[in-house]
């Protein structure tokens, strides 16, 4: 069973940076894709960033393109969101999600299997 758990958000002023971490285990991390996605208050999850099982290939939301940046390391089991430059409109529960097969980057909720519980990010303006 594949368990992934995410640490790192938190309180910050518009124009901060945070970085998010999601822990894997259970499971080959390296053959895994990867994924970001956020949920504010009364909206519908959406896609932020994704990030292939080699890290050869990532993409990123249009909102987001040029100021958050995917990366994992497989040594740690570990896949990272670097957000910079934040915005209060990036205030959100934030989550990982792993797809186990195939080997691109994946933006649809539905195409992941397993999902972390989430982690908090507020930006204050």
């Amino acid at each position: 069973q594949v368990q992934l758990v995410e640490s790192g958000g938190g309180l910050v002023q518009a124009g901060g940076s945070l970085r998010l971490s999601c822990a894997a285990s259970g499971g080959a991390f390296s053959s895994y894709n990867m994924g970001w996605f956020r949920q504010a208050a009364g909206k519908e999850r959406e896609f932020v960033a994704a990030i292939n099982w080699s890290g050869g290939t990532t993409s990123y939301a249009d909102s987001v393109r040029g100021r958050f940046t995917v990366s994992r390391d497989s040594a740690k089991n570990t896949v990272y969101l670097q957000m910079n430059s934040l915005k209060p409109e990036d205030t959100a529960v934030y989550y990982c999600a792993a797809k186990l097969l195939g080997g691109g980057v994946y933006s649809t909720p539905d195409e992941f299997d397993y999902w972390g519980q989430g982690t908090q990010v507020t930006v204050s303006s």
